[in-house]
């Protein structure tokens, strides 16, 4: 499943840049290469997400129990859908290059994956 291979490699970038690895150009804005705390704790709040997103991704394709009843997991589908479209915008407005080139489209990857599962 598309959604959940790029989340999990995301949530490895994200632990990496939770250990300190000059990857910050990439992440949040890109203004640090190497995250600061406060920016290293948003890293681990994302790792969290991205597994309750997966999940998300799998319950929608009846590969794990449901979230709630079917109308709750459609509902999720459809939110994960407009939280990537939204960071879809940001990743493309932002000011660091290195991050408008790499996250923008996995973003849209991602965008493109939640639609697909919320439409079936």
């Amino acid at each position: 499943m598309t959604a959940c291979a790029v989340l999990a490699g995301l949530a490895v970038f994200q632990a990496a840049l939770l250990a300190g690895a000059p990857l910050g150009r990439f992440a949040w804005g890109g203004q640090h290469n190497v995250l600061p705390h406060g920016l290293r704790v948003g890293s681990a709040v994302s790792i969290v997400l991205y597994a309750a997103f997966g999940y998300a991704a799998l319950a929608k394709a009846n590969m794990v129990p449901p979230l709630g009843d079917e109308t709750v997991t459609s509902v999720i589908a459809w939110v994960l859908t407009g939280y990537f479209v939204l960071g879809v915008l940001m990743n493309a407005i932002s000011r660091s290059k290195p991050e408008r080139t790499v996250m923008t489209p996995v973003a849209l990857l991602l965008a493109i994956a939640y639609l697909v599962l919320a439409v079936n």
